[in-house]
C-alpha cells in the first residue's frame, strides 16, 4: 500500500514512524501548509507518548502544500488524514470523491451526524478510522477474548483514561474545533466499549466542565433492563479527562469481567520519565491467576499493526472490524449521549 499523510502534527508523526516499520505499507508523500515541515524538519512535534519529531528524509516523496497535490497523484492508494478534527469532514469528502481510500485518525468527525454523512458517501471498504486501542497488546487481548469466547461473554467493564493539560493542542476545549476530552480522548474507550459490549441506549454522566464541555467525567452506560431474572445486562463505566497537574502525562486502564474471568490492566507515565504498570492479569473464577506475556510494549508497534491491517483492506481484503467507520460513528454517538445526559 502506498500512503500519503495529510497534516503533519503529532499523530502524523506517529503514523510516519509506523509506516517506516511496516512491511506492507509505505509512506510515499505528505501535505503540510508549513514550509519548514515540507523541508523535512519535524523537530518541533511533541505529544504525550513516543519520541519527539525528527528531521526526516523527504527525497523521492510527494511533498505538497495541500490536499490537491496528493489527490492528483495516481500512485497514491490511500490518504491518511491527520488534520485537526474540525477539518476532517471536508478533507474526507474530497478524498472519497476522488476514489482514493481514506484512513482518518480518530475522531472521524466532531459529531455523529457529520460522521453518518461520510458513511453515506463512502463506497464499501473506502473509509477506515484509526482507533488504535484494539491494536495495542493489552487491549487487543480483550478484543480477541471477546471474539473467541475463551472466557465467555463480557458482562462488566470499567475503563479510564486521563491526561495532563494538553498544551500541545490549541483549542482543545473548543467544541467546534477539537471537542474536548470526550471527543478527543474518551472516544477511544467509547469505541472499545462498543466493540466489546454493543451499543448502549443511553449514558448517565457527571462532570466538571471547562468552556462548556466535560473536563473530568464519570459515566455509566445504560444497556437497558434484563429480559428475565437470569439475564446479565452489561454494566459499563467510563472515567477520566484532564487533571490539572503536568506531573502525570498519561494514564489508561481497564477492568473487564467476563462470565469466567476478570481481566485487569493499567499504565501511567510521569514527567520524570518514570512509569507505573499493573501488568495484564487474568483472574479466573476458579482462583487461578494468569499473567500473559505481551512482550516489549513499544507503543509504536500497535500503530504498525494498524497500518498492516489497513493495507490488507486496500489490497482487496474484507473490512477489518475495528477499522469500520460505523463503529467510529457509534463511538461519537456514545460521547454525545454523555454531553446530553440529564446528570451532566
Amino acid at each position: 500500500m502506498r500512503a500519503a499523510i495529510l497534516g503533519v502534527g503529532f499523530m502524523g508523526w506517529i503514523h510516519t514512524l509506523a509506516y517506516q516499520r511496516s512491511q506492507t505499507a509505505e509512506l510515499v508523500g505528505f501535505a503540510s501548509r508549513d514550509a519548514k515541515k515540507r523541508s523535512g524538519d519535524w523537530r518541533g512535534i511533541q505529544g504525550n507518548f513516543g519520541p519527539p519529531g525528527e528531521q526526516i528524509d523527504v527525497s523521492g516523496m510527494n511533498v505538497s502544500e495541500n490536499l490537491d497535490g496528493l489527490l492528483s497523484d495516481d500512485s497514491i492508494d490511500l490518504i491518511d488524514v491527520c488534520l485537526p478534527p474540525h477539518l476532517h469532514v471536508d478533507a474526507i469528502q474530497q478524498i472519497l470523491a476522488s476514489g482514493k481510500k481514506v484512513l482518518c485518525e480518530k475522531p472521524l468527525a466532531l459529531s455523529a451526524d457529520a460522521a453518518r454523512s461520510l458513511l453515506e458517501t463512502a463506497a464499501p471498504g473506502q473509509l477506515m478510522v484509526a482507533h488504535i486501542l484494539p491494536f495495542m497488546p493489552a487491549y487487543r487481548f480483550l478484543v480477541e477474548a471477546q471474539s473467541d469466547g475463551r472466557f465467555g461473554r463480557p458482562i462488566t467493564g470499567r475503563f479510564s483514561r486521563t491526561i495532563s493539560p494538553p498544551d500541545w493542542i490549541p483549542d482543545f476545549y473548543d467544541p467546534e474545533r477539537v471537542g474536548g476530552p470526550l471527543i478527543d480522548l474518551q472516544v477511544h474507550d467509547a469505541h472499545l466499549a462498543r466493540v466489546l459490549f454493543g451499543m448502549p441506549t443511553a449514558a448517565h454522566c457527571v462532570s466538571h466542565k471547562q468552556q462548556g464541555v466535560p473536563k473530568r467525567y464519570e459515566t455509566v452506560l445504560d444497556y437497558g433492563s434484563p429480559a428475565g431474572p437470569d439475564e446479565l445486562v452489561p454494566v459499563v463505566s467510563l472515567a477520566g479527562g484532564v487533571i490539572d497537574s503536568p506531573a502525570r502525562g498519561f494514564t489508561h486502564g481497564y477492568e473487564v469481567s467476563f462470565e469466567q474471568a476478570t481481566v485487569r490492566f493499567e499504565f501511567a507515565a510521569y514527567n520524570d520519565d518514570s512509569t507505573d504498570t499493573i501488568a495484564l492479569t487474568v483472574m479466573h473464577n476458579d482462583g487461578r491467576l494468569e499473567r500473559p506475556d505481551l512482550g516489549e510494549q513499544d507503543p509504536i508497534d500497535g500503530f504498525v499493526s494498524e497500518m498492516d491491517a489497513v493495507a490488507q483492506v486496500v489490497a482487496g481484503g474484507p473490512m477489518h472490524p475495528v477499522l469500520d467507520a460505523q463503529l467510529a460513528t457509534d463511538a461519537l454517538a456514545i460521547c454525545e449521549m454523555q454531553m446530553t445526559s440529564p446528570r451532566r
